[in-house]
C-alpha cells in the first residue's frame, strides 16, 4: 500500500509540472515562443485554451496580447500576439520566461525539415527516438544556448493517419491541425522554443495544399486573416543584424523539375527585392538553388529548375553572401563557381534522410559548376559562432557531438570533416 502511495504521490507531482501554466480564469498556456519579424522586430506569440489572450509580463508590467487568431475547426485554441520593444530585459506569459533577441548574435544555430514523416505507405518510427530524433535534437541544441534559431522550414510531415495497428506510431495524429502541429513541431521543439528566438522559413509542406494555413496561423510573418483564402507566397522580408541582414524568402511553392513562367517572374521579382537589401545578406529559403541529391542506383541530381530560371538573368544579387536551405534531407556545404554565394544545406532535422556523395567537388548543376562541396550522412543541426568578420560553421550530431568544421569568411566555405 504505502509502495503504491508513493507511486501516485510521484504521478501527482510529475503531472503538476507538466501542466501548462494556467491563467487565474483558468485557461491554460499551451505553447508561446519569440519569433522575428519583418523590419526588425520581434513578437511573442502564445497558443491559449481559453477565452481571451493573457497578458504578458514585459519588464514587470503588464502588457496585454492582441489575439492573431481565433478559435477555428482544425485549431480550436487562441493564438496571441505581442510585439517586445528593443530592449527589453525580461518578458513572460503565465510564468512562462521569452527568449530575448540579440540583434548582434553570435551563436546562431540552423535546423530543417524536422517532422516525422507518415504518408501513404511511408511510415517513419515516431515513437522511437533514435529514428524520429528531432526531440531528443531539441534537447541537446538548446543546452548549447544559441542566440537564435533558424528553421529552414518543413514542420509538419503527418500527412496520412498512422495505420491501423502499427506500433511504430501509434496514437499518432494527422492532417493540417493543431495536434499534428503540436506532436510534430511545438513539443518536442519546446526546449529549444524556450531557449532561443526563431526564424521560421516556409518548407514545401507548409504549401496551402498540405500544411499552409497552419503554417500562415501559427508561424507566418505576416498578420493572419482567417476569412482570406491561403496563399502560397509569401514576398521576402529582412531582419536586420549586426554585421549582416538575413533575408527570408518564401520558396516554398518552386517546383523543382520544371520551371512554370508565371512563377519564375514571380520568383526573380523576390530576388530583385533581396537585391535591394543592405549587405552582407544570408538568403535564407528552404529549397536550394542547386542541391544535390542521390536517387537509387547512384543516380545523382540536383538543382531546382524554377529558382535556377529565375536568376539565369541577373544571377542572385552581389549583396548576397550566403545561401541556407533545407528541404535535401542531409549535410551540405558548397561552394560554385562564377562567383556565385556558397550554400548550406540543413536538412537532416528529423524526417528520413537522403543520400548524396560525400565529396560534391566537379560535379555541375545546372549550368553551375562545384568547385568543392562536402556532404555527411546522418540526423543532426549546425552552430554557427561569430568571430569577428569570421563565423565558424560546426556540423553537429544529434547527440551534439562536432563530425565537421567549416570556416566562413569572404564568401567562402572552407569545410574539414573528422
Amino acid at each position: 500500500m504505502w509502495r503504491l502511495l508513493c507511486a501516485l504521490a510521484v504521478t501527482a507531482f510529475s503531472i503538476t509540472l507538466l501542466s501548462p501554466p494556467a491563467h487565474a480564469d483558468g485557461s491554460l498556456l499551451l505553447s508561446s515562443w519569440v519569433q522575428m519579424a519583418p523590419g526588425g522586430w520581434s513578437e511573442a506569440r502564445a497558443v491559449v485554451h481559453g477565452a481571451k489572450c493573457p497578458d504578458a509580463v514585459i519588464d514587470r508590467a503588464d502588457t496585454p496580447m492582441r489575439l492573431r487568431a481565433p478559435p477555428a475547426p482544425q485549431f480550436a485554441n487562441l493564438l496571441c500576439a505581442v510585439t517586445l520593444p528593443k530592449g527589453a530585459r525580461n518578458a513572460s506569459i503565465l510564468g512562462h520566461a521569452l527568449p530575448l533577441p540579440d540583434f548582434a548574435p553570435h551563436r546562431i544555430m540552423v535546423i530543417g525539415d524536422t517532422g516525422c514523416r507518415i504518408k501513404g505507405w511511408t511510415v517513419q518510427a515516431c515513437n522511437d527516438p533514435a529514428k524520429w530524433p528531432f526531440p531528443h535534437i531539441a534537447q541537446v541544441a538548446a543546452k548549447l544556448k544559441p542566440d537564435l534559431v533558424i528553421h529552414v522550414g518543413d514542420y509538419l510531415y503527418r500527412e496520412s493517419a498512422c495505420p491501423s495497428g502499427n506500433r511504430a506510431c501509434a496514437g499518432s495524429p494527422s492532417g493540417d491541425n493543431w495536434a499534428s502541429w503540436q506532436a510534430d513541431f511545438f513539443a518536442p521543439a519546446a526546449p529549444l522554443l524556450a531557449a532561443a528566438p526563431f526564424v521560421f522559413v516556409r518548407g514545401n509542406h507548409e504549401e496551402c495544399a498540405r500544411s499552409g494555413k497552419g503554417w500562415l496561423r501559427l508561424l507566418g510573418p505576416l498578420s493572419d486573416d482567417p476569412k482570406a483564402p491561403c496563399t502560397d507566397h509569401v514576398a521576402p522580408w529582412g531582419i536586420p543584424m549586426a554585421g549582416l541582414t538575413l533575408a527570408v524568402m518564401d520558396d516554398a511553392h518552386a517546383p523543382d523539375p520544371v520551371a512554370p513562367g508565371d512563377l519564375v517572374t514571380l520568383y526573380r521579382a523576390d530576388l530583385a527585392a533581396v537585391g535591394k537589401m543592405a549587405p552582407p545578406v544570408w538568403l535564407a529559403m528552404h529549397r536550394p538553388i542547386w542541391g544535390v541529391v542521390q536517387l537509387g542506383f547512384g543516380m545523382v541530381v540536383g538543382g531546382n529548375r524554377t529558382m535556377m530560371a529565375a536568376q539565369n538573368e541577373g544571377g542572385i544579387p552581389d549583396n548576397v553572401s550566403l545561401l541556407l536551405s533545407g528541404h535535401i534531407h542531409t549535410f551540405e556545404a558548397i561552394n560554385y563557381q562564377k562567383d556565385a554565394p556558397p550554400q548550406i544545406i540543413a536538412g537532416e532535422g528529423g524526417d528520413l534522410l537522403d543520400q548524396a556523395p560525400r565529396d560534391l567537388s566537379g560535379r555541375t548543376v545546372g549550368a553551375l559548376k562545384i568547385s568543392s562541396g562536402l556532404s555527411l550522412p546522418g540526423y543532426g543541426f549546425l552552430l554557427l559562432t561569430r568571430d569577428a568578420e569570421r563565423w565558424s560553421v560546426e556540423v553537429m550530431t544529434a547527440d551534439g557531438v562536432r563530425e565537421a568544421h567549416c570556416a566562413f569568411v569572404n564568401r567562402h566555405l572552407d569545410c574539414h570533416a573528422k
